[in-house]
């Protein structure tokens, strides 16, 4: 799995612009603070909350994938059903759980709708955590406001005639993300683990490395075609030639971390020689990120 291939070229992140001219429009909601996207067949990528959040219109109230920060999280329901003419939400789904991506979760469970997510969120958000990106710590979630179910694994849910995939990404950006994939709309929801604006982040503390960001990727790119649709936790909207490219960059620096293991490297050393110094001009400074990831594996990997 972890192998080394040919990059593809900086050209490829600019293509996901230019792959659907006139199907994009911009509309802004009546907050004026989050903006919806049609994405087509129903589908409304919302912005502005904290998260890029997916809404889907129902029989029985929309589908959300992503919930945004808790202080949007009136404004982003507004918007949801602006979006997709329900009046409730059904199903929300939560790839991880990072602030970011819960914030709506009270509302929605308030309100009675089904609160969907990996049993390791649940966990994170029924207890105190201690986040990487934080000093203080995170206290638990009312329990109204925790998935009312949960997954372990891969599976499929059928909401409104439409077929959703969604699959487990062990240790990957946290240690509960899930992807969804809508296979006849062409759209991949990758949550936190797909970052095309700048270097990601990885909870250390809380299960994941970053060989487990390397096979995520991997397992992603052979869901996707080079033009299908992917959505970020965070950023633009992504095509799958973006995400192949990540694959490879990621593949590349992991080979290179090894390298360093091997040369007796700590997590200083392997910051200073900066192995992700040509793509700087792209993603930001890749020092901490270097850091971090180095660091991680030298927790958790194990030679063959």
């Amino acid at each position: 799995m972890l192998s080394r291939r040919s990059l593809m070229g900086a050209g490829a992140s600019s293509l996901a612009t230019s792959l659907f001219p006139g199907v994009l429009t911009q509309a802004q909601t009546a907050a004026g603070e989050i903006s919806a996207t049609d994405l087509g067949n129903g589908l409304a990528l919302l912005e502005g909350a904290g998260c890029n959040v997916i809404a889907m219109p129902g029989d029985e109230g929309a589908l959300m994938i992503d919930g945004g920060l808790a202080g949007h999280a009136r404004s982003l329901l507004n918007a949801v059903y602006a979006a997709t003419g329900n009046d409730s939400v059904h199903t929300l789904i939560n790839t991880h759980w990072h602030a970011e991506q819960i914030g709506a979760n009270a509302l929605v469970g308030q309100a009675g709708g089904r609160i969907f997510a990996h049993e390791n969120t649940r966990i994170y958000l029924g207890n105190t955590v201690y986040p990487e990106s934080f000093d203080t710590s995170r206290s638990p979630l009312p329990e109204v406001a925790r998935p009312t179910e949960t997954t372990r694994g891969d599976g499929t849910l059928q909401f409104a005639g439409t077929r959703l995939d969604y699959g487990y990404l062990p240790q990957a950006h946290t240690d509960g993300d899930l992807y969804v994939h809508f296979p006849g709309l062409d759209l991949l929801v990758a949550g936190g683990v797909v970052s095309g604006e700048e270097w990601p982040l990885l909870e250390i503390r809380n299960g994941a490395w970053f060989g487990g960001r390397v096979r995520a990727l991997q397992w992603l790119a052979q869901l996707v075609a080079p033009e299908t649709r992917v959505v970020p936790a965070q950023g633009r909207l992504l095509a799958g030639v973006d995400v192949v490219r990540l694959r490879d960059i990621y593949d590349e620096l992991f080979e290179t971390m090894i390298g360093y293991m091997n040369r007796g490297f700590g997590p200083e050393d392997a910051a200073a020689d900066n192995p992700l110094s040509a793509y700087e001009s792209e993603f930001g400074d890749a020092a901490d990120f270097v850091y971090g990831a180095y660091r991680s594996m030298l927790i958790a990997y194990v030679p063959e």
